[in-house]
């Protein structure tokens, strides 16, 4: 995402979500081409061809970065991208309907979904095997327990 402008030229402060955003020289459907990228504080620095000044950089604050899904590695098993279990439909292990998953935080000891009940009210579950059995691109299933 882009937080900000860096400097007079047009370069941009990132905050990067990926492990390797070098890999990638395309963004939000060939909108935006990677020149260069270094490290920044807190993120990343990057210059885009399509940004030539301060006031252009500046105009892509908040602007999320995407690539095609074709784009990323592939899943090894057990492993998932965040924003596929995003909007997933959350059932328990007794069959109740819980909600969607509207968000996957991670605080440093795994992924936490966060599931927002059709009542609005929301319940954080670890993702972990215990908690989440299973899942698939059409639901998920929290273990009963840790729906309460």
């Amino acid at each position: 995402m882009v937080v900000g402008a860096h400097g007079i030229a047009g370069e941009v402060r990132l905050k990067v979500f990926a492990d390797d955003l070098a890999t990638y020289r395309s963004f939000n459907g060939g909108a935006l081409s990677l020149k260069a990228l270094r490290d920044g504080p807190n993120g990343a620095i990057a210059r885009f061809a399509e940004v030539a000044d301060r006031s252009a950089a500046e105009a892509l604050r908040g602007t999320e970065l995407t690539v095609p899904r074709s784009a990323l590695p592939p899943l090894g098993e057990g492993e998932y991208y965040h924003f596929d279990l995003i909007g997933l439909p959350a059932v328990s292990t007794a069959g109740e309907t819980l909600g969607a998953v509207v968000a996957v935080d991670n605080y440093g000891a795994g992924d936490v979904l966060e599931i927002e009940r059709p009542d609005g009210k929301r319940f954080m579950v670890p993702m972990t095997p215990v908690a989440v059995p299973e899942w698939n691109d059409d639901r998920l299933v929290v273990t009963a327990a840790f729906a309460e």
